[in-house]
C-alpha cells in the first residue's frame, strides 16, 4: 500500500507540474538570431538592416535582439545608443535576415506612382534665353559652364578602408580649380568587365562643411549600388571635410558642380571605371548639381534624383527658403548664404530680367539633358517642396525627354519610410540605361 501510496502522489505531482503555468524567464527567451555578424568599418545599424533585410527600418530588430542575446550571452554586444556601433561588435540578425547578403533585386518593370496635380500654371516646354553672348556672362550660366574646362586629373588613393561586402572602399582625392578634393571610392571585387566597371557619381545634400566627414552618412545609399556591381565616388565639395577650398553653396555659385564635373573626368581616367558608363545620383542640394551637371556635359548617361532642389531659379526666389538646421551659421561665406540677394541686387528680380534667371536654371535647357531622369520625392518632405519635383517631371515631359517619377506618400526628405523601394528603382534605372 506504501508504494501505491507514493506512485498515486507522484502522479499527481506531475500533473501539478505540468499544468502549471510556464515561468516569465521561458515567455522572455531571445529570438533566434538567422545570422550573427560582426561588425565592420563604417557599417551602421541602418546600413547593415537594408543589407540584410532590406529596410533600414529594421534596426530595432537587431538592437532588440541583440541585447537580448547579450543578456544570457556576453560575446554578444550590448546596444546603448543607436548611433553608434564599435568595430568587432557582434551582432544577432533574427527573424527574415538574409544568410548571405544578396543584391538589391531590380524591378522588373517599374511603374511609376503618378504625381499629385501641381497646383500651379501649367508648364509649357522651356527653352532657353536668347542671350547677348558678347556680354560678359554670369559664372552660373549654363552657356558659361560649358564654355569652361573640366580636366580633372589622375585618382591619388589616399587611405585604404575596411571593404564592403563585396567591394573595396577607399578615400581618394582628385584635382579641381587646382583644389584637392577628396572623395569615397568604392571598387567592386571580381573579375572586372572588359570595359571596366559601370559608375555612379554620388552628390550628397546640403551637409553643414565644418561637420562633413567623408565616410559618414548615406552608408546604405552608397553600400545599395556599390555592392550591385558599380563604382561609387562620392565628392567632398571644396571646404568639405579635408578638401581644400572654400565652402561656396549649392546655387548662388556653381563651384560644386564645378568640383563634380571634374569629378566625372577624373572617373573616366580611372583604370577600373568605364569612361562610357557613368550614371549620377543626387540628393537634395545634390539633385541641382546632378541636374545641372547633365545640361553641360553629355558624359553622364543617366540621372536619378531624390527630394532635388530642382525648380527653376524664380522658384526658388519666391518659394522656398531652406530649413532653419541648415541656415544656422556655418562656415559658408556671407555671399553664400545670401545669394538670392547678391543675384537680385546685381541683375534684377527674376520679372524684371527673366532672361538672365532663365540662363542660370537648368531647367531651362531640360531638352539637352545627356540622358533620361528618375525623379523621386515624399509628400511630407519639409525641406524640398514636392512641387520641385512636380515641376522638373512635367518641364522634361513636355519637351519630349525620358522621365521617370515617383512620389512616396507621406513620406520625409529622406524617403525613409521606403529606403528599400526606392534604393531597388534607383539601381535599376541604372541597370537599364547605365549598365
Amino acid at each position: 500500500m506504501g508504494d501505491l501510496k507514493r506512485l498515486r502522489l507522484s502522479a499527481l505531482l506531475l500533473l501539478f507540474l505540468l499544468l502549471m503555468p510556464a515561468p516569465a524567464v521561458i515567455a522572455q527567451m531571445p529570438a533566434a538570431c538567422t545570422v550573427d555578424i560582426v561588425v565592420q568599418a563604417g557599417d551602421s545599424l541602418s546600413a547593415i538592416a537594408a543589407r540584410y533585410y532590406g529596410n533600414l527600418a529594421n534596426y530595432q530588430q537587431i538592437i532588440n535582439a541583440t541585447n537580448a542575446q547579450a543578456a544570457i550571452d556576453s560575446s554578444y554586444a550590448s546596444i546603448a545608443n543607436a548611433d553608434t556601433l564599435t568595430v568587432g561588435w557582434k551582432l544577432c540578425l533574427p527573424g527574415a535576415a538574409t544568410a548571405q547578403p544578396a543584391a538589391i533585386a531590380p524591378a522588373a518593370t517599374p511603374v511609376p506612382v503618378i504625381a499629385p496635380t501641381p497646383t500651379r500654371v501649367p508648364v509649357v516646354a522651356p527653352t532657353p534665353p536668347v542671350l547677348d553672348l558678347d556680354a560678359p556672362m554670369n559664372p552660373l550660366m549654363i552657356e558659361a559652364m560649358r564654355q569652361a574646362s573640366y580636366p580633372g586629373s589622375p585618382i591619388v588613393i589616399e587611405q585604404t578602408l575596411a571593404s564592403g561586402v563585396n567591394y573595396s572602399r577607399y578615400i581618394a582625392s582628385y584635382l579641381s580649380e587646382g583644389n584637392k578634393i577628396y572623395a569615397l571610392l568604392t571598387v567592386p571585387l571580381g573579375a572586372k568587365p572588359a570595359t571596366g566597371w559601370p559608375v555612379v557619381i554620388f552628390n550628397h545634400g546640403y551637409i553643414a562643411p565644418e561637420v562633413y566627414r567623408t565616410t559618414e552618412r548615406y552608408i546604405a545609399y552608397v553600400d545599395a549600388f556599390a555592392r550591385n556591381g558599380y563604382i561609387v565616388f562620392r565628392s567632398d565639395y571644396r571646404g568639405h571635410g579635408s578638401s581644400e577650398g572654400e565652402a561656396a553653396g549649392g546655387y548662388g555659385s556653381p563651384a560644386y558642380t564645378v568640383d563634380v564635373l571634374n569629378a566625372v573626368a577624373s572617373v573616366k581616367q580611372y583604370a577600373d571605371a568605364d569612361p562610357n558608363r557613368m550614371g549620377m545620383w543626387g540628393h537634395s542640394m545634390g539633385g541641382q548639381i546632378t541636374l545641372r551637371a547633365m545640361v553641360v556635359s553629355d558624359d553622364i548617361k543617366a540621372g536619378v534624383i531624390w527630394a532635388g532642389v530642382v525648380a527653376p531659379y524664380p522658384d526658388l526666389i519666391s518659394r522656398w527658403r531652406r530649413p532653419q538646421s541648415e541656415t544656422q551659421p556655418s562656415t559658408l561665406p556671407t555671399g553664400a548664404r545670401r545669394w538670392r540677394q547678391e543675384l537680385t541686387e546685381t541683375y534684377g528680380s527674376p520679372a524684371e530680367n527673366p532672361a538672365f534667371w532663365a540662363s542660370i536654371s537648368p531647367n531651362s535647357y531640360v531638352a539637352d539633358l545627356s540622358g533620361p531622369i528618375q525623379l523621386h520625392h515624399g509628400t511630407a518632405d519639409t525641406s524640398v517642396p514636392l512641387e520641385f519635383s512636380d515641376t522638373l517631371n512635367a518641364e522634361i515631359t513636355a519637351v519630349g525627354g525620358t522621365v521617370e517619377y515617383y512620389v512616396y506618400q507621406g513620406d520625409d526628405h529622406n524617403i525613409a519610410a521606403n529606403l528599400g523601394t526606392a534604393l531597388t528603382r534607383s539601381v535599376a534605372f541604372f541597370d537599364t540605361y547605365v549598365k
